[in-house]
């Protein structure tokens, strides 16, 4: 451990699991208020916050993994609320010649006032929050991606009103997303049905997690079942970056595809949610992509608010 300790009202945002309800609901709310808030940035987004108030604040963006949405939301956002960021590629650090985790935690604790670390293996973020003495933020791990549904669960909720009983539906691999979903279901008290087949169904202790506390989350392989009156089709790309089983994970996984056929289960108003970059003809078809039922430019944008709010979140702001 440190030396350093984290500082209330300092927190690490590593697991959706790791919160409570309350607190899952105040980031949604914030960030709902820091979206409708912002002012023009002279270019007609409108997401600047005049009065800064992450000014004295700066964000070590840490990539083992390539990032699009991640990367430019979480830049943005610090720059947004006034505050800097510093980008820092794996390869590029002394992390990717043999430097330790928990060395390098307790080097950029000295430097700036939070770590945001997207990372091959879950295990590299709870070293690094367990050493660092700032707020540190999981932007993605092979387990989870509690970010990318928080972005979800806003969207979901500026279209459809409070998500609280409605029903989720995933189709494809039960993958990092879909175990950030689970823990959802919980904080939200919303249903997930999660369509997987048996060789890429969520961790089992995920799944026991939830029932454990309350959550109303069933898995079958039949995507017809899981989109049956469903308020929401969300799905994710079948091969994954670090995946080497390409060929075989299409074939098993092209059942789960969700195309018109699919929506058609779903509730007339349903939403369609795919967290990006999207491998059309594979998972999602064209005509529900770029279909009337589909938000996912508002869900990519919506990245940059929800990062908002965690970091004022962490910050204890």
């Amino acid at each position: 451990m440190s030396h350093f300790k984290l500082k209330p009202p300092y927190r690490h945002f590593l697991d959706l699991a790791s919160l409570t309800k309350e607190e899952a609901r105040e980031i949604i709310e914030k960030a709902k208020s820091l979206k409708a808030t912002a002012t023009e940035d002279g270019h007609g987004k409108g997401f600047i916050h005049p009065d800064r108030p992450l000014a004295d604040k700066s964000l070590a963006m840490v990539f083992e993994k390539p990032s699009t949405r991640t990367r430019v939301s979480f830049e943005m956002s610090i720059h947004q609320l006034g505050g800097t960021a510093i980008v820092l590629q794996g390869g590029d650090m002394q992390l990717g010649r043999g430097e330790s985790v928990s060395d390098t935690a307790q080097v950029l604790s000295g430097f700036v006032d939070a770590v945001m670390l997207r990372a091959d293996d879950h295990d590299s973020l709870l070293e690094m929050a367990e050493h660092a003495a700032v707020p540190v933020i999981n932007a993605l791990t092979d387990f989870s991606h509690p970010c990318q549904v928080m972005a979800d669960v806003l969207t979901f909720e500026e279209h459809r009103g409070a998500i609280k009983g409605k029903k989720i539906a995933w189709s494809g691999d039960g993958n990092n997303v879909a175990v950030s979903w689970i823990h959802a279901a919980v904080l939200f008290d919303c249903e997930l049905v999660l369509a997987c087949p048996k060789e890429f169904s969520p961790p089992t202790q995920v799944l026991e997690w939830a029932t454990n506390n309350g959550g109303k989350v069933s898995l079958t392989q039949d995507p017809q079942v899981a989109a049956k009156d469903a308020d929401c089709i969300i799905t994710d790309t079948w091969v994954s970056m670090g995946d080497t089983d390409g060929a075989e994970r299409i074939a098993i996984l092209s059942p789960y595809q969700v195309n018109r056929n699919l929506m058609r289960q779903s509730h007339k108003d349903s939403l369609f949610m795919h967290c990006l970059p999207a491998h059309r003809g594979e998972e999602v078809t064209d005509e529900v992509i770029d279909g009337p039922r589909s938000v996912i430019w508002e869900e990519a944008e919506n990245r940059l608010h929800i990062q908002k709010s965690i970091l004022m979140w962490c910050f204890g702001k």
